[in-house]
């Protein structure tokens, strides 16, 4: 009874053994895909690319997507992008689309980025103005001035010229410095405006000092506010008023009393009588 129950085990080991080793000959010696399914060759970024910049070979590689599952206006060879500039920063992997690319005749660097009536204008700026390295490139800015009309310090005033602005890009650059002409590194930040704007920022800059306000890229409003001077901001915006001056009021001197003088006693009356003629009378004084 007992050998009967190791030769069922022992059939059941080699049949299960057999069943398996078949198994894993099929997975490894059958085809890696799916037979039938068509696919498409599409080129995508090899790495992150920055807005302006100019496609070069080892910036593309291609995929292969499903068939009919490619993005619209996309490419499936290299060479017929390689030269062109982007006008929209695109990260590895993100299929290259022609919306995101600048024409050929256009070239590459910013100006392809700047749309029809828009000007690109660069100011310098610091970690302070610049808000600490968080303008980047794609994010809106408010820009804020502080200048004085007549070049007194009571008179100057702060006020947003500029709202809503998109930065294009933000940087630095090596410049000359003008006291002891040697080469020293500098923050830029390029926005994007209209002609009007641009001179608006353009004197800011020259005649005072702005200020980069960074915005919540869903904030779409523009205040208008009225600017703020020295005094206002302290508190002393309005000067207090003078003290009317009173006119005198004269008050009248008292005068000194004047003693009553005492009256003459009267004289006595003289002796009357009585006179009477006919129905009339009258009165006689007796001397």
């Amino acid at each position: 009874m007992r050998s009967r129950i190791f030769a069922v085990l022992a059939i059941a080991v080699l049949a299960g053994g057999g069943l398996a080793y078949g198994t894993y000959n099929i997975v490894q010696n059958g085809p890696s895909q799916a037979a039938g399914v068509p696919t498409q060759t599409v080129v995508v970024a090899a790495a992150d690319l920055q807005l302006g910049s100019e496609i070069k070979r080892e910036d593309l590689v291609t995929l292969e997507f499903p068939a009919g599952s490619s993005p619209a206006g996309s490419f499936s060879q290299t060479t017929d992008i390689l030269g062109r500039g982007l006008i929209v920063p695109v990260v590895k992997n993100e299929p290259i689309l022609e919306a995101k690319l600048a024409s050929r005749e256009a070239g590459v660097g910013l100006p392809p980025v700047i749309p029809a009536g828009m000007r690109a204008v660069s100011v310098r700026v610091n970690e302070v103005i610049g808000v600490a390295g968080y303008v980047l490139p794609g994010t809106r800015v408010d820009v804020v001035a502080t200048a004085s009309p007549n070049d007194t310090r009571a008179d100057t005033t702060s006020k947003l010229i500029l709202s809503n602005v998109q930065v294009l890009t933000a940087g630095t650059r090596m410049e000359q410095d003008q006291e002891q002409g040697k080469p020293m590194q500098v923050t830029v930040v390029t926005l994007l405006v209209n002609p009007e704007q641009s001179e608006r920022l353009a004197l800011a800059s020259t005649e005072g000092k702005i200020q980069l306000a960074l915005r919540n890229p869903l904030d779409q409003g523009a205040p208008e506010t009225p600017g703020v001077k020295t005094a206002a901001l302290v508190g002393t915006g309005r000067p207090a008023p003078a003290p009317v001056a009173r006119p005198a009021v004269s008050r009248p001197r008292p005068q000194a009393a004047v003693p009553a003088t005492q009256s003459a006693p009267a004289p006595e009356p003289l002796p009357t009588v009585e006179v009477i003629r006919g129905d009339k009378r009258a009165q006689e004084v007796i001397k």
